[in-house]
């Protein structure tokens, strides 16, 4: 193969994967614990871009950083209420997050004693188990897991308490364009109740999350009684 051959071979395949990465597929790593226990820190996931439409934050590599700012979606729709989506800090640009969807253009969202009600409505939260877990700082946490029945779908979230520094809050009325976003660690996720992130603009959603690749979460063998998320390998989110 000559010099000539193997350029324009590299050449087609960086731009494939250009393609690839922009309309189809990205890879998230997992930073922090406010997924947790859905996400673990250190979890691999696989996002599909193609469910919300494309915007300048669909391009990989932060090249849609220099484009000028824009509203626009090619294809937009909007997520599912419970969708665990990843999406472009609003006002961090460049710094990727991941949250569940909650609440939709139009609704109000308020938490009042760790209870949310979405439209007025609260909804139905059911006690599992007791649950402990180890926090980045190695420190124990006990908290309770609770099975939380959003209108769409129900997940899974954990409480500390009930009387936490967002567990009571104002009304908020999620603007047209945009959605409101919730981490499944209630009592330890920087998320839409908060002015550090407030409500996630659609042009920001980069895709959501389908599939663990894999997940290395391992529990100290020195504290049995915590509780240790099975290893996953090729798991589909719900």
């Amino acid at each position: 193969m000559t010099i000539k051959e193997l350029l324009k071979t590299l050449s087609f395949t960086l731009f494939a994967v250009f393609i690839m990465r922009t309309a189809a597929f990205a890879t998230y790593y997992i930073p922090s614990e406010s997924m947790v226990p859905t996400l673990e820190v250190g979890d691999r996931l696989m996002v599909t871009k193609w469910d919300y439409g494309y915007s300048r934050h669909s391009l990989p590599l932060g090249i849609g950083h220099y484009l000028p700012e824009s509203d626009a979606r090619l294809f937009g729709s909007l997520p599912e209420r419970g969708d665990i989506a990843v999406f472009d800090h609003p006002l961090q640009p460049g710094t990727d997050m991941i949250k569940r969807v909650v609440g939709l253009p139009g609704e109000t969202i308020e938490l009042r004693h760790g209870r949310l009600i979405i439209n007025g409505v609260e909804v139905e939260r059911t006690k599992i188990e007791d649950y402990a877990y180890v926090d980045q700082q190695g420190r124990e946490i006990r908290v309770r897991m609770f099975n939380e029945a959003l209108p769409a779908k129900d997940h899974i979230i954990i409480e500390r308490s009930d009387r936490g520094s967002a567990d009571d809050t104002p009304v908020y009325r999620v603007p047209e364009g945009h959605v409101f976003m919730m981490g499944d660690n209630r009592d330890n996720s920087a998320d839409s109740r908060f002015s550090s992130l407030s409500f996630v603009p659609l042009e920001n959603l980069v895709g959501k999350a389908r599939l663990i690749h894999f997940s290395l979460h391992t529990c100290p063998e020195e504290a049995p009684h915590l509780t240790c998320a099975p290893k996953r390998f090729m798991s589909l989110l719900n």
